[in-house]
C-alpha cells in the first residue's frame, strides 16, 4: 500500500513535470525519487507518467489520480493542524458559566474578548448560573470553568476544584437618589441602620445576602430586608422605587439608572471576591489555555 511520502513525490513531479526539478523542490537525490515513483505505479497497478528522455507528461490515470492525491494531502495537513491546536488549547469546546454580577466587572469582558483573539477555534458554550450551582456544576463534569463570587464552603468541593482569586471587589450601596446620604463621599453601614434593604433571595445568592447580614451584624443591627428582586440589576429598580437601600459590587455603578446613586462603604471587609473556578484534575489544553487568558487580562492596567 502506497504511503503519504510517495504521494507528496508523485504531487512534486507532476506539477513539475520534470524528476530532476521534483527532486530539488524535495531536497532529495534523483534515483530514490525515481524508485519510490516506480514503487507507486507498481502497487497502483497503474502508470502514472509518461517519461522519455526529454520530457515526463501524466497519463490520463495520472490527472485522476493527481486531483486525489492533492485532496488526500491537503486533509492530512488539516488534520495535523488541528491536533497540534487542541494540543496548545486553541481548539475544542470550554463550557463557561458566570453569575450576573460578573458581566458587570471589566475582568469577564476583557478575558472572553482576548481568547477569543488568541483562540477564535475555541468554541465557547456561556450560561448565567449563581455561585454554589456553579461548583456543583463543576464537579459534576457540567461545566468546564466558572467565575464566582465566593470560596467553596464544603471542604469536598475546595478538595476537587481549583479556586483562583482575580479582584477583591469593594461593594456600594446603591441608596434612591433623594435619600439623605445619596450625595456623600462614603459612609458607614451603621449610618442607615433603621432603612429598609432590598436584596435577592439567600437561595440564589446566598454569598451577597450573607455579607449584607454580616457587615450588618458587625454594625450592631440586623439588616429590615423588606423586597426582593431574582437578578441583583433588578434590585436597582426596586432602590430608584424608594423601596430600600441594596448592597452591590463596585462594577454594578457602570449600571446608569435615574434615581439611584452609589456610595461607598467604609466598613471592614466590604467585598465582594471574584474568581475564577475549575476542577483540580482538568489539565484540558482549552482550559489552560483560557486560564492563562484570565491572568493576563486581569494584569492589565486598570483591572
Amino acid at each position: 500500500m502506497f504511503d503519504l511520502r510517495q504521494l507528496r513525490y508523485f504531487v512534486a513531479v507532476a506539477e513539475e513535470l520534470s524528476f530532476t526539478r521534483a527532486a530539488l523542490r524535495l531536497h532529495l537525490s534523483q534515483p530514490p525519487l525515481s524508485q519510490q515513483i516506480q514503487a507507486l505505479e507498481q502497487d497502483l497497478g497503474v502508470r502514472l507518467l509518461e517519461r522519455t528522455k526529454r520530457s515526463v507528461a501524466l497519463t490520463e490515470p495520472g490527472r485522476i489520480f493527481l486531483e486525489q492525491a492533492r485532496q488526500i494531502l491537503a486533509k492530512v495537513d488539516e488534520a495535523r493542524s488541528q491536533v497540534v491546536a487542541a494540543a496548545a488549547g486553541y481548539s475544542g469546546q470550554l463550557r463557561l458559566a458566570y453569575t450576573v454580577s460578573v458581566s458587570f466587572h471589566p475582568a469577564m469582558p476583557q478575558a472572553l474578548l482576548r481568547f477569543g483573539q488568541i483562540a477564535p477555534n475555541v468554541r465557547l458554550q456561556l450560561s448565567e448560573m449563581y455561585t454554589e450551582p456553579q461548583f456543583a456544576a463543576l464537579l459534576a463534569g457540567q461545566i468546564d470553568v466558572g467565575f464566582v463570587r465566593d470560596e467553596p464552603v464544603h471542604a469536598q468541593d475546595a478538595r476537587g476544584l481549583r479556586f483562583s482569586v482575580i479582584d477583591r471587589e469593594p461593594l456600594l450601596l446603591a441608596l434612591p437618589a433623594g435619600h439623605p446620604m445619596a450625595g456623600r463621599d462614603s459612609l458607614r453601614l451603621a449610618e442607615v441602620a433603621g432603612d429598609a434593604f432590598v436584596s435577592q433571595p439567600r437561595e440564589l445568592a446566598a454569598t451577597l445576602y450573607d455579607r449584607l447580614v454580616e457587615l450588618a451584624t458587625r454594625a450592631g443591627f440586623q439588616p429590615s430586608i423588606t423586597q426582593h428582586a431574582q437578578q441583583i440589576n433588578g434590585l436597582l429598580a426596586l432602590v430608584a422605587a424608594g423601596l430600600g437601600l441594596a448592597l452591590v459590587p463596585a462594577s454594578m455603578r457602570t449600571v446608569r439608572l435615574a434615581g439611584v446613586c452609589y456610595v461607598p462603604l467604609e466598613d471592614a471587609g466590604a467585598y465582594l471576591l471574584l474568581a475564577v473556578a475549575c476542577r483540580a484534575d482538568d489539565h484540558a489544553p482549552a482550559l489552560q489555555q483560557f486560564l492563562a487568558t484570565v491572568a493576563e487580562a486581569t494584569a492589565a492596567p486598570g483591572l
